[in-house]
């Protein structure tokens, strides 16, 4: 069986793993946004994600093997993708792989640190466009001027629609792919600002 799901809480997706793995569906693989479930015991697995890359690949094999020597079989994730995905038959639902809190508000650490350098990273872009004069603000007040077929607001009926829906893409385009830079800023920050609640909440609670 698979479903399809986008998290960016790594708490919110474990749990709705494991509320899966208590009916019965176990997580046996994941790409993207896409959850693969194999059928199982209801209740005899625990699920638990951690956030880690690396540089070098034996090291996120060492990594792996830490894990599966405890009894943690790994299900998902690859030394860059961040969240990796560990699975224990255990009746024990309160199981985790981390022995004490820091480890396991780490990951919420890192991942906080990850949205972060993403929202910097867009900066410098957003900035050089700006600087270059390549974002126009005035298109938000006049966006006729966003329209560059000849004539086109002397046209009239069928003749103007057609032309006018034509080009409203392009013109959308021309004008506010921008937004896409300070809207995923916003997003990323935002992002990284809830990984740090779940990081200091995580810390308080153990």
């Amino acid at each position: 069986m698979r479903k399809y799901k986008f998290f960016v809480d790594l708490a919110k997706e474990e749990q709705w793993l494991n509320e899966m793995a208590s009916q019965g569906y176990v997580l046996a693989g994941k790409s993207g946004a896409s959850y693969r479930f194999e059928s199982g015991e209801p209740g005899s697995f625990v699920l638990r994600i951690d956030y880690r890359s690396f540089k070098h690949a034996a090291d996120f094999e060492d990594y792996r093997l830490l894990f599966e020597d405890s009894g943690w079989r790994h299900i998902a994730g690859t030394k860059s993708s961040g969240a990796q995905y560990f699975l224990k038959k255990t009746a024990d639902q309160s199981e985790d792989i981390f022995s004490d809190a820091d480890s396991k508000a780490g990951k919420f650490k890192r991942l906080s640190e990850m949205w972060f350098s993403l929202a910097v990273c867009f900066l410098p872009i957003l900035t050089a466009l700006v600087m270059a004069g390549n974002i126009d603000l005035t298109a938000f007040l006049q966006p006729a001027k966003l329209y560059y077929t000849p004539g086109l607001w002397d046209k009239t009926g069928a003749d103007f629609w057609g032309a006018f829906l034509f080009e409203t893409p392009f013109a959308l385009l021309r004008g506010f792919i921008w937004l896409i830079l300070p809207v995923s800023i916003v997003l990323y920050a935002v992002f990284a600002a809830k990984a740090r609640k779940q990081y200091n909440k995580t810390l308080n609670k153990i």
